[in-house]
């Protein structure tokens, strides 16, 4: 399958060297100069790309940047493509990083609000996994205790394309409901960052309040920065669980 990657950052590297590892011909783009962008390309295995040729082909283009960075695409870049090009969002809101943004301050859901942006339908995913876990912890299909990840969308068959990519990247896909349910995915809530299996996170996914989502974001951010080492990536995900009684792994 011909897919896009826009962004190369952490999660955006991690997807792209395994879907390329999966068989699967990636173009990147970032923000770089082309010699930069070509030799993050080739060290992934995939095709530097200049933005516009990115989105030309590909039938999955999938969007890896910081919320902020939303509003910096071009304007009309998803205008002209074929309807059942699918967009994926795996952008995660943070307000310290991203700065205040209204709708979302308001309770906006973001993937609802990155679609309104973009003026095209996308699916959440890819979003509820920290970088490590999505690098180091894929497991063939069928492997005990395989740590899932929720998709959330209002397309059926769109859904089922990206979750074979998910399966792809090493783990079980869960399905989160429509767009408007990606809320149960973000940050704040039992299912976000929490390495769950799929019986686990499709219980996760219905424990979640949206009204306490962004408290709980912050909290954690406020946290993890007040320690005077650097978290492992255990405590991370320990802390992440600890935050909710009724968790999976902690109930």
């Amino acid at each position: 399958m011909k897919i896009g990657i826009i962004g190369t950052g952490a999660i955006g590297s991690t997807i792209a060297k395994k879907l390329v590892n999966a068989g699967h011909e990636v173009k990147v783009n970032n923000t770089d100069e082309p010699q930069k962008l070509a030799e993050k390309a080739n060290e992934l295995g995939a095709i530097p790309s200049t933005i516009d040729e990115l989105v030309k082909d590909a039938a999955v283009i999938i969007i890896s940047v910081p919320t902020t960075a939303i509003t910096e695409l071009a304007k009309g870049l998803f205008n002209y493509l074929p309807k059942n090009v699918i967009i994926v969002d795996t952008s995660n809101y943070y307000p310290f990083r991203d700065g205040e943004i209204g709708d979302l301050k308001n309770g906006k859901v973001e993937s609802v609000w990155i679609s309104e942006q973009l003026g095209r339908p996308v699916i959440k995913a890819f979003n509820n996994l920290l970088a490590h876990t999505l690098a180091h912890a894929g497991k063939d299909k069928g492997h005990e205790d395989r740590i899932a990840m929720a998709v959330s969308g209002n397309d059926e068959a769109s859904k089922k394309v990206v979750s074979d990519l998910i399966n792809d990247a090493g783990f079980d896909a869960v399905d989160a409901g429509m767009l408007s349910d990606s809320w149960r995915h973000q940050p704040g809530t039992p299912a976000y960052c929490t390495e769950l299996n799929v019986t686990e996170l499709k219980q996760a996914l219905t424990t979640g309040i949206k009204e306490d989502a962004a408290y709980l974001r912050d909290l954690a951010i406020t946290k993890l920065m007040e320690r005077t080492s650097p978290p492992s990536h255990e405590d991370i995900v320990d802390f992440n669980r600890s935050l909710f009684p009724k968790n999976p792994k902690i109930a």
